[in-house]
């Protein structure tokens, strides 16, 4: 069953833990997805400048960058792509409040099972998709000059 609102979504996963985005990764590609990932969040520049995505699924604890930073930072390149917070660390209040106010969309744990995480993903990205579509729809229409 396909819950993602188009036939494949490329996903960019940033998580430094090779096993869970190796899964991950898996997963997605059998439900027909395409995937990319960097284990290390310093990459992401570059590959944001080289490369197209529909979605980033960030890790909050990585050693090097921080994925709240992260996320700063790619609201700063792109100020539309949806950003999912998936972590490790379950729902930690203060923390997932901070990566909402640095831009992420949504959070998904990584302790759901994989259909549950999947559910939620395509929730958080179809939301994300419907805004995108909502804001360009109201940048296109004619603004009335003038009053009679």
């Amino acid at each position: 069953m396909k819950i993602l609102p188009r036939d494949s979504t490329e996903f960019l996963l940033i998580d430094d833990d090779p096993a869970i985005t190796k899964f991950l990764l898996t997963y997605l590609k059998q439900k027909g997805h395409t995937c990319a990932y960097l284990t290390e969040g310093f990459q992401t520049a570059a590959w944001l400048e080289h490369h197209d995505c529909d979605v980033v699924v960030v890790d909050l604890n990585m050693p090097k960058v921080d994925g709240i930073s992260l996320i700063t930072f790619i609201r700063e390149i792109n100020a539309s792509l949806p950003i999912i917070v998936f972590t490790g660390v379950g729902y930690d209040e203060e923390r997932m409040h901070a990566a909402l106010r640095a831009g992420a969309n949504g959070y998904v744990s990584k302790s759901l099972p994989i259909e549950q995480l999947y559910c939620v993903l395509s929730r958080v990205l179809a939301t994300c998709q419907q805004r995108a579509r909502r804001e360009a729809s109201m940048r296109r229409r004619p603004v009335l000059a003038g009053a009679a």
